[in-house]
């Protein structure tokens, strides 16, 4: 349930801010040009700095895409890497950034630093001091609406105590609900009521494979090995990596409480490009926002994607915000589109009999 495929690349504002304190004199580039950088965005600023010797971390799979495609180098660095320079863009999710912070001093060189930024619309100030207390002391500088921050860790003091308890917040967990999830998730801490709607109106037989495209936690996809005994194999798309951990450790459980075999595949994707099979019946509640920002189209290209990819007689369920315009997208590319359900300001259409 992960927004993907749009506004993929960073306001250049917020990497022009997060490379001021190199511009003022404040810091200098590692002398052997390595540098990590934590939820890397795509950019032209980025783009003229970026050598040979950096490593973009992003775990939304549009987002790395972006980087790939401007020639940048995008990977995870291993346990032990360190790096003289480590940077970051801090999530909007307190729990989440400050797990990101404990994660930025781990592979942070002794005498390192640590540089992160974040826009004032966002809570600069409050991850601003998060930092610091984590670290103790932080420089800052200001522009473009952002603040740029940063600690060198040859004068740190490191609070040990807290750095462990924050690198674990990023730890799966169980949310109110009983589901492994982790903060930062689309409704991590419990089931949205949208998705909760859906499974509510999940037929008992659907049969064969399903897929779950922006799948989030799994929530849809447990619930589908739950509740419809003739599925023999489930799908799962999601474009936060994050996100896959939790997933298969709901499935996993989904499927020995159902106590039968059903094939379940966890898969970091991009539901936008397409799906890469052939499903008897799909059961969405696709991402239509980006930020704070509505995206409709976003939720039209999840259509497309999953009616090409249904068999001539599959199904299609989907839930979504009542104000969200679908049902000309849906009625283009399906021959029965119907309304199932309204609840709590969310829709809930099935369609089926896909046009060629």
């Amino acid at each position: 349930m992960t927004a993907a495929g749009f506004s993929a690349e960073a306001p250049e504002a917020a990497l022009d801010a997060l490379f001021l304190p190199f511009e003022s004199g404040g810091l200098r580039w590692p002398a052997d040009g390595r540098v990590l950088f934590l939820r890397a965005r795509d950019g032209q600023r980025l783009r003229g700095v970026a050598g040979r010797g950096w490593l973009c971390q992003q775990s939304f799979r549009p987002f790395a895409g972006a980087l790939e495609r401007g020639g940048l180098r995008v990977g995870e660095p291993g346990a032990d890497e360190r790096f003289p320079l480590v940077l970051l863009l801090p999530p909007r999710q307190r729990d989440e950034a400050r797990a990101l912070y404990a994660r930025a001093l781990r592979h942070a060189e002794a005498d390192g630093v640590v540089l992160a930024c974040v826009p004032n619309a966002e809570g600069a100030k409050s991850a601003e001091a998060d930092l610091a207390r984590l670290a103790g002391p932080v420089r800052s500088l200001s522009k473009h609406k952002c603040r740029a921050f940063w600690v060198a860790l040859a004068s740190a003091t490191v609070d040990r105590g807290l750095l462990d308890a924050w690198r674990a917040l990023d730890a799966p967990r169980e949310n109110a609900a009983g589901y492994f999830s982790r903060p930062g998730l689309f409704a991590w801490d419990r089931i949205d009521p949208a998705s909760a709607l859906l499974a509510e109106h999940l037929p008992d037989d659907l049969r064969g494979r399903v897929a779950d495209p922006g799948a989030g936690y799994g929530y849809l996809a447990a619930q589908v090995v739950a509740r419809c005994p003739q599925v023999e194999a489930v799908d799962l798309y999601e474009a936060e990596a994050r996100a896959l951990e939790p997933a298969r450790l709901n499935l996993a459980r989904a499927v020995h409480a159902a106590g039968r075999a059903v094939e379940v595949d966890v898969r970091w994707h991009d539901v936008t490009a397409g799906l890469p099979r052939r499903y008897d019946a799909i059961a969405c509640n696709p991402p239509f926002h980006q930020g704070r920002a509505d995206l409709p189209e976003l939720g039209r290209a999840f259509i497309a994607a999953m009616a090409a990819a249904l068999v001539p007689r599959g199904r299609l369920y989907l839930v979504a915000n009542r104000h969200l315009p679908y049902e000309a997208t849906l009625a283009a590319r399906f021959g029965e589109v119907r309304t199932l359900a309204l609840r709590d300001g969310f829709k809930l259409i099935a369609a089926g009999s896909v046009r060629a």
